[in-house]
């Protein structure tokens, strides 16, 4: 008997290009989890693939341009190019310029994405390939990942167009997520960042509805759903961050404040404001109570005088007044956020705000931008002075190379501090056996207006 041997042939390889927001990066790590499964390999630059997927952002004109140059470079560089994400509902438009692109899907559309790849690269792997266990794709650092909760809204404000890319609120079972977060946290995960487009809203669809987890019912809730995440261990015994985004002012979310002080959570609250005057905040069909918004911020720094909170502001909405502006500006001194990012409006296609009258000329809102700006990095600056001379936890993102006189540097995050938007804390002098996810405490010597500067206590 003579035996043969079968040559196993070369995987096809995927590219991708994913832009926009962390829920559009969690679709994308959810497309190629499946492709790797189904035997495909990930190229790291055009070169290599055999299809490029461009995972596209659709929220604001400037964004579609931005998709449509990636889709162009794709074509350039490649030549073979599947479009998804929140412009691949505009199928003309990209059909339009790029008449080669060999297909389009919209938003979280899995399936027709990996049928897509199939079509135009077939798997070469065989049966036997596929049996072997494949983990998940992480487009993240190892050490932080994104938890997405739910996809849609229920909102209608009058500048966003996400329910029209992304559909209404469909909520996870919470089951599912909790088995999510404790895989990604047993796998090394130390900081998971929930998302959502409306976290507050989770469960709110489906009535809030029970499953078991760990014995007992779990609500899909924002407050249970928080509590349960704040009992994962990680290997080491420690809890991980947790660290909750686009968090809606509810009533409810008080109740997380107090998990924030026990140490459960991560002391940190990522909340769209948007604006402070109520006649603008009408006009974008937003809730317009801002003055509670003040009374409740001032009991959450009771509660846990170390929460951060974020928010983002739009400038130079339709019928903005320099009133109204002035009035967001004493507001924020009143506040007195940890972290603000803000934006000037941006007519969008199918958004209600765009028809809206006395719109704001550019140089006007170029203005206000510049002030907002300056009113929230003296803010900042005057928070981050606060903890000068203070010892605080610090997540490290990388760890730099030793210079010439051996000393090796790092950067890293406060918990004040969410990955890619907000602040670093720079750190000299390290040893080196520090690594990229450990936590350490951190002596802080200096600040600016955004980062920190320390060494390792």
């Amino acid at each position: 008997m003579t035996a043969t041997t079968t040559s196993i042939p070369d995987q096809k390889k995927v590219g991708m290009v994913s832009l926009g927001c962390p829920k559009a990066l969690v679709d994308s790590e959810r497309i190629l989890t499946r492709l790797r499964a189904d035997g495909y390999a990930m190229s790291p630059d055009y070169a290599g693939a055999d299809v490029v997927l461009v995972n596209t952002c659709g929220f604001l004109d400037s964004a579609k341009e931005e998709s449509l140059a990636a889709i162009g470079e794709a074509i350039a560089e490649n030549g073979r190019v599947i479009v998804t994400g929140c412009m691949g509902e505009e199928a003309d438009v990209i059909r339009a310029k790029y008449p080669q692109v060999l297909a389009v899907t919209g938003a979280h559309q899995y399936e027709q994405v990996v049928e897509a790849v199939h079509e135009a690269a077939p798997p070469s792997q065989g049966p036997f390939i596929d049996l072997i266990p494949q983990p998940d794709v992480k487009l993240t650092p190892r050490h932080y990942s994104y938890l997405k909760i739910s996809e849609g809204c229920n909102h209608s404000c009058a500048f966003c167009i996400i329910p029209q890319l992304r559909g209404k609120l469909a909520s996870r079972r919470v089951d599912a997520v909790l088995r999510e977060a404790e895989k990604l946290v047993a796998a090394g995960t130390k900081e998971l960042l929930v998302i959502s487009q409306d976290t507050s809203a989770y469960g709110v669809d489906i009535r809030h509805e029970e499953r078991e987890w760990k014995g007992h019912l779990v609500r899909a809730h924002m407050t249970d759903l928080a509590r349960e995440l704040g009992q994962l261990k990680m290997p080491d015994g420690l809890i991980p961050w947790v660290r909750l985004h686009y968090v809606y002012p509810y009533p409810h979310v008080d109740a997380v404040i107090p998990l924030m002080a026990e140490g459960l959570l991560t002391p940190y609250l990522d909340i769209p404001f948007q604006h402070a005057s109520a006649s603008v905040l009408r006009a974008m069909k937003r809730p317009a109570n801002e003055a509670k918004v003040l009374e409740r911020l001032k009991s959450w720094r009771e509660t846990c005088p170390e929460i951060a909170v974020r928010s983002s502001f739009v400038v130079g909405f339709p019928g903005e007044t320099e009133d109204d502006f002035r009035y967001l500006l004493d507001w924020l001194e009143e506040a007195q956020l940890d972290r603000v990012g803000a934006f000037r409006f941006e007519p969008v296609a199918g958004a209600a705000a765009s028809a809206l009258p006395d719109p704001v000329p550019e140089a006007v809102k170029q203005e206000r931008y510049a002030r907002i700006m300056e009113v929230t990095e003296r803010i900042s600056a005057a928070k981050l002075q606060t903890k000068i001379g203070r010892t605080i936890p610090v997540i490290i993102d990388e760890v730099g190379e030793a210079d010439e006189e051996g000393d090796i540097g790092a950067t890293g995050r406060s918990q004040a501090d969410a990955p890619e938007i907000d602040g670093a804390v720079y750190l000299r002098n390290v040893p080196a056996s520090l690594q990229q996810g450990d936590i350490v405490n951190v002596e802080v010597e200096d600040a600016d207006a955004h980062d920190l500067f320390g060494v390792i206590a």
